[in-house]
């Protein structure tokens, strides 16, 4: 298997940002990056470029934490209220998941991937309950909600 090492002229999923130098497969590197113009050869000449793209990527992140920051202050505003339907012994049938997290925060006007929220299992308690948001790599936000009992069922 041949390596070949490239500059990337962008961000690709998996193996760079703009400016990194990597090794990636031959065949990869010439019929597809530098075919698409995503990456120049590693070499003298284009060595020069990797400062602009350096300065390109600084000035990418900058503006995409400012903006994860904007939504976080959003976020941290935002009030949500989940309801449960429980038994009267307390037993909960249902619980609040993911997506209805990500339903309730996009009714709010708050865009986020689903992936971004952290949650390990679908949450049955009633009561505040919090969970983790990764809204940046370097910006990670707790989100605060209440569960409620939405109405008593006399089933179990």
């Amino acid at each position: 298997m041949a390596l070949m090492e490239i500059i990337l002229k962008e961000k690709i999923a998996g193996l760079g940002s703009e400016g990194d130098l990597v090794k990636t497969k031959a065949g990869f590197a010439r019929n597809y990056l530098l075919v698409q113009n995503k990456a120049l050869e590693a070499s003298s000449e284009n060595f020069r470029q990797i400062e602009s793209l350096k300065r390109k990527r600084e000035e990418r992140e900058e503006a995409e934490l400012k903006t994860a920051t904007e939504l976080a202050q959003k976020i941290e505003r935002t009030q949500l209220i989940f309801f449960l339907k429980t038994s009267t012994k307390g037993k909960s049938f249902g619980s609040v998941s993911i997506a209805d997290l990500h339903r309730e925060l996009e009714k709010e006007g708050i865009e986020i991937e689903r992936k971004n929220i952290r949650l390990s299992s679908p949450i049955k308690k009633t009561g505040k309950q919090s969970v983790q948001i990764q809204l940046h790599p370097k910006l990670t936000i707790e989100l605060n909600f209440t569960v409620e009992i939405e109405k008593e069922s006399s089933e179990e």
